[in-house]
């Protein structure tokens, strides 16, 4: 214990000597979580639609109200021909195009039907998908409307009818920075142990101190602690003044579950975080070759840890991958205990898993150790 003593005020001294990497430490996370979840943010608005119009119908102008005033739309262009239109559809200046046809107030009336002419610009697959499900929806809300003014019988009338009252449990307001912060949040807190890990015994390579720390009898595990330790407490603060700071004053993020049970799961996830920065350093022999490996590695835990896209749309492989990553378990465990309030049973699993994930990386790291050059 002694030993381990005097390598960690080695540790924190050399730390706090360095302002610079202090400040990033703390002012990174703090300015990456106030941006990152307001780009983060899949609710898709201003969709520009386009309306050609060839009936100038009071009904028509009804529909186009009703599209306006959804709070989805901007009516980029109006007019009755298709082909200048399609211009503008083609400098990506439209996003949908709405084509109404001639009689198309009359034909309802009459002959209880009518079709419109809906064109996507699907380069963006998400905003084409949403942009298009939302026109659909404001233009079956407005044929119901219209049964409902032409056919007041068919709201009296003894048919058997199907009511959906939807309930949004955990996320009552569908407010989706709730869902986002908590993973953008992780994912800062393993950008930061990660990389700071795997620069630390490099960057002793490389100034030669690690030559003083081999010739003497310090022993390996207790070298990986006292290299470990600091930035485990590191990472407990960051994920402290991102959750306490920013999540509860900015975004109005308070944890239902318990506050111990998301710190003891941190706990154990930092340790096999900061066992993968530390294994990349001992395979490293440069600060450059650190930050490439680190880099690589935080891009495909971020990428594929469920953090944007669900995990069980992704392919066979893809799974596979997922689930080797440790980023993986703590979004979901994060999600789960602050929206959702669950319990030690809940995610007893992610607790084995993870406690795996430690003594997997950081026993190679151990093991990888070498106090010869």
């Amino acid at each position: 214990m002694r030993t381990l003593r005097f390598l960690l005020q080695k540790e924190f001294r050399q730390i706090f000597r360095n302002t610079t990497i202090l400040r990033m430490i703390i002012m990174v996370p703090i300015i990456q979580l106030l941006i990152l979840p307001l780009a983060a943010d899949y609710e898709i608005k201003n969709i520009n639609v386009a309306i050609v119009d060839h009936d100038h119908s009071g009904m028509v102008q009804q529909l186009i109200g009703k599209i306006s005033s959804s709070g989805y739309f901007h009516i980029a262009d109006y007019n009755s021909s298709y082909d200048k239109t399609f211009t503008k559809f083609e400098n990506d200046k439209a996003d949908l195009i709405l084509e109404i046809p001639q009689h198309f107030e009359r034909n309802l009336v009459r002959e209880d039907k009518q079709e419109l002419f809906l064109a996507v610009n699907a380069i963006n697959g998400i905003k084409a998908t949403v942009g298009s499900s939302y026109l659909a929806g404001v233009i079956r809300d407005f044929n119901a409307d219209l049964r409902l003014r032409y056919y007041p019988s068919l709201a009296t009338a003894n048919n058997p009818v199907i009511d959906v009252a939807p309930v949004n449990w955990y996320n009552p307001f569908l407010n989706y920075r709730f869902f986002m912060v908590p993973g953008i949040l992780v994912v800062l807190v393993t950008m930061v142990g990660s990389y700071m890990c795997a620069l630390n015994i490099v960057k002793e390579k490389e100034a030669g101190t690690i030559e003083q720390i081999n010739v003497t009898p310090i022993k390996k595990f207790q070298f990986i602690l006292g290299k470990l330790i600091p930035f485990w407490l590191i990472g407990i603060f960051v994920f402290s003044l991102g959750l306490w700071v920013i999540a509860r004053f900015v975004y109005g993020i308070i944890p239902v579950g318990s506050i111990l049970l998301l710190y003891s799961f941190l706990a154990v996830y930092l340790i096999a975080l900061l066992g993968i920065g530390l294994l990349i350093s001992t395979y490293s022999t440069t600060q450059q070759q650190a930050m490439s490996l680190a880099f690589f590695m935080v891009m495909i835990f971020m990428l594929m840890s469920g953090l944007f896209t669900p995990i069980d749309s992704m392919p066979g492989w893809a799974k596979w991958i997922a689930h080797a990553s440790p980023v993986t378990y703590f979004i979901d465990v994060i999600r789960m205990v602050t929206l959702k309030g669950s319990g030690l049973t809940d995610i007893k699993n992610h607790f084995l898993i993870m406690g795996g994930f430690a003594v997997f990386f950081n026993g190679w790291a151990v093991l990888n150790y070498r106090k010869t050059s």
